[in-house]
């Protein structure tokens, strides 16, 4: 199998609705549309809001809110890459930029002043998290995107 196939597969991946990572609140109800989520929760935080969708591809997105409403982080993890499209929105050519220019099946890393991003995945487990770092709480770190 070619190494840079799923690297490949993700580009192909249409973009589908609103932007997740610095979109508003209703952009996770669309990324819950899109991406066919089975299972919706939300729990409180301090000084923002996870949303936790889990997908049909046994993947589990979280979706980061602040007190504003927008999407300040979102992570994955599970046995498919979710569309990233979907939920790295604008962002998703910085992510595109940094995967073709690593070959084969390496982790993915942008270390931005507008975002950071790892994401990595081999076999049946594929995860990752993102973030833009202006947006992030106060008292919140990279650390704590899970």
């Amino acid at each position: 199998m070619n190494r840079s196939l799923p690297v490949l597969l993700l580009a192909l991946l249409p973009a589908l609705a609103q932007a997740s990572l610095g979109g508003k609140a209703d952009s996770v109800g669309s990324d819950q549309t899109q991406l066919r989520s089975s299972a919706f929760k939300a729990q409180p935080a301090l000084g923002y809001t996870i949303q936790t969708l889990a997908l049909p591809i046994g993947t589990t997105v979280r979706e980061y809110l602040n007190s504003a409403g927008t999407v300040f982080a979102v992570s994955w993890t599970g046995r498919m890459p979710p569309d990233l499209h979907q939920l790295l929105g604008v962002y998703y050519p910085q992510f595109y930029s940094a995967a073709r220019a690593i070959p084969g099946r390496h982790p993915v890393a942008v270390n931005s002043a507008g975002l950071v991003l790892n994401a990595e995945g081999h076999g049946r487990l594929f995860h990752g998290r993102a973030w833009i770092p202006d947006l992030l709480p106060a008292g919140v770190s990279g650390a704590d995107i899970q």
